[in-house]
């Protein structure tokens, strides 16, 4: 098993989560309904911080959900927690081992709250002391860098949104995810090809908004820890606020931008960016005009849903981020000083 075939499992792994793990979904916000969480408050790293993003959105956006991010330390180093009235903690780990993860949930536990456990090892210290697991039912990852168990983690959070607030259409187009998928891992041959014109790539810039606001962070952070190079996630509007002061000729900008409602918004800073910076412009996208400003055009299968758009979007960023590594002559497997599972306190 190495990197790139477990990249190509992900429409299974995918599948397999709409096929055999709805009615687990159904019945998890069916108990959320009844417990009635004032917000959710959510412990991650790494990945799967990137996964809460995107639930930040996306519970937000279609659930209503008010949502904030632990700070674990506080609950660690600090002895401080917050206190935590009537909320639904989740914490998300594809190995289930970072102490201090399992603190968060261990306190919502003290404080009588509802807690869950989105994890791809359902014996591990977090699933043990949840009230609830989602097994994510990736299989064995043995890549360093995080794939398949990141997308499965998506998976999860747009399967938990469905449920919460049913919708037969939201249901049909989770359903077409390993599809899209699909589609998007056939580039593969060319994304290879378009790698190589970044071989000397030391720094870049990666931007996102809303939904994908999760996805420019995972992009950057499989170009730092696979390919070494130094990539800072924005969001389109946070980049206006000073940092694009540093965009001169032909520096690298990688953007997701996919049709929706932040499309324009994310349209006009790329043409900024080509007219008046003269960026080299790396684009993932589904919409026409985004693609023709691009050096690099990687395209999306046109039907993809805004909200489902950062599942199918990171695929070609992870093809993007392997074949520059391999390009390289570096390890795709075992990155420089970091290991499979990191625990932290």
């Amino acid at each position: 098993m190495s990197l790139t075939s477990e990249i190509f499992e992900q429409p299974q792994v995918m599948g397999q989560m709409i096929a055999t793990q709805r009615e687990r979904f159904e019945n998890l916000a069916k108990e959320i309904h009844k417990r009635n969480p004032n917000y959710v408050f959510i412990a991650a790293r790494g990945t799967s911080d990137n996964a809460a993003r995107y639930a930040n959105y996306l519970w937000g956006s279609y659930n209503r959900m008010a949502l904030a991010l632990a700070t674990p330390s506080l609950f660690t180093f600090y002895q401080r927690p917050p206190v935590l009235h009537d909320v639904l903690v989740i914490g998300i780990s594809q190995s289930g081992q970072s102490p201090d993860i399992v603190a968060v949930v261990e306190e919502g536990k003290k404080q009588n709250c509802m807690t869950l456990a989105l994890t791809n090892a359902p014996q591990s210290p977090l699933a043990k002391m949840a009230d609830a697991v989602v097994d994510l039912q990736a299989g064995p990852e043995k890549a360093v860098a995080a794939t398949k168990t990141y997308t499965a983690e998506l998976m999860a959070v747009a399967m938990l949104s469905v449920a919460l607030n049913p919708s037969p259409e939201r249901w049909a187009a989770l359903a077409r995810v390993p599809e899209w998928a699909h589609q998007v891992l056939s580039l593969n041959e060319k994304i290879a090809a378009w790698a190589q014109r970044y071989t000397f790539m030391r720094q870049c810039v990666v931007l996102g908004r809303g939904y994908n606001y999760a996805t420019a962070f995972e992009w950057s952070l499989k170009l730092k820890e696979l390919t070494y190079t130094i990539a800072e996630p924005y969001s389109s509007a946070d980049f206006l606020h000073g940092p694009i002061a540093m965009v001169d000729r032909g520096f690298p900008i990688l953007a997701v931008v996919p049709s929706g409602l932040v499309y324009e918004n994310m349209l006009e800073l790329l043409q900024k960016l080509k007219h008046t910076h003269h960026a080299e412009l790396v684009v993932i996208s589904n919409e026409d005009s985004a693609l023709s400003l691009a050096d690099t055009p990687i395209c999306l299968p046109t039907d993809v849903p805004e909200w489902l758009s950062p599942i199918i979007s990171i695929l070609p960023a992870q093809l993007f981020a392997y074949h520059l590594t391999a390009a390289r002559g570096y390890d795709t497997e075992s990155p420089r000083t970091i290991q499979k599972v990191t625990e932290t306190h």
